[in-house]
């Protein structure tokens, strides 16, 4: 039986660097650094970084929660994230955006006022 989600993995060319993109842009240390996988703890769920893959903006597509997504849209693209897809009110109060990171692969935000953390299992 499906519990619900517990990693996103994203493929990166160069794990040295994405590693220390990620950390700054999380504001957390990874909790697992291996030549072969780095994992950072993000609310609960896994952020992962796979070496020598191929970044991509296809494929699955997930969204990381934020309280405040023009603001957390906008850090990304400070720290040099591109722009992807603008923040854009979907309804129910629930706001999306995505980005590309600086490795070419989606990052995806949701503001979504409809979230309860104590659902996830």
């Amino acid at each position: 039986m499906i519990l619900g989600l517990r990693t996103a993995i994203y493929p990166v060319p160069d794990l040295a660097a994405a590693t220390r993109w990620y950390a700054e842009m999380l504001g957390v240390a990874p909790y697992f650094s291996e030549p072969f996988y780095v994992g950072f703890a993000v609310g609960g769920f896994e952020l992962g970084l796979l070496p020598e893959g191929t970044p991509g903006t296809g494929g699955p597509q997930p969204l990381w929660g934020v309280s405040d997504i023009a603001s957390a849209h906008a850090r990304l693209l400070q720290l040099g994230a591109s722009p992807l897809d603008p923040v854009t009110d979907v309804g129910g109060g629930i706001r999306v955006a995505a980005v590309t990171d600086p490795f070419g692969n989606r990052f995806g935000l949701i503001e979504n006022p409809n979230f309860r953390a104590s659902a996830v299992r």
